[in-house]
């Protein structure tokens, strides 16, 4: 058996557990870029939001929860310091039950200035893994993402 295989007897091992190791690589990654953003008063995961809204435009509630892979709940919490601040807008259609969020001038703003920051993390963490593995890598956290959402 290589080296990568795992044993059946394997799977009970906690140190292979999927879940925990994506859990301990996302804290440490995400202190990461907050640290490298901390100067904007963003933390990554707001930064991510407004990069959606930068690059997609204005968009219900729901088609943004569904492209950060988050609920609505969560996303709903997520965005009132964001509303706060003046970095987002949250409007209603005519159908009232459909909220659709924007950047602000503020938010688009803050973004091109966080965006270099990011740069800079983004190629410490290519570099550091090196950039087939990171595509690799990319790649299989996305398969990930598919394989759960179908579960």
């Amino acid at each position: 058996m290589s080296r990568n295989q795992t044993k059946p007897e394997d799977m009970l091992n906690m140190n292979l557990c999927t879940c925990a190791n994506i859990r301990k690589a996302a804290r440490v990654v995400t202190q990461m870029y907050d640290t490298a953003l901390q100067e904007t008063g963003l933390k990554s995961g707001q930064l991510g939001l407004l990069a959606v809204l930068s690059k997609q435009g204005e968009m219900p509630v729901t088609a943004l929860a569904d492209a950060l892979v988050m609920d609505r709940t969560t996303l709903t919490r997520n965005l009132k310091p964001l509303v706060r601040d003046d970095l987002i807008n949250i409007t209603t259609e005519e159908d009232q039950r459909v909220r659709v969020v924007g950047l602000t001038n503020k938010g688009a703003k803050q973004f091109d200035e966080a965006y270099p920051l990011w740069v800079k993390v983004q190629s410490q963490l290519v570099e550091g893994i090196g950039l087939g593995r990171w595509s690799g890598f990319v790649e299989d956290l996305n398969t990930a993402v598919e394989v759960a959402r179908k579960s």
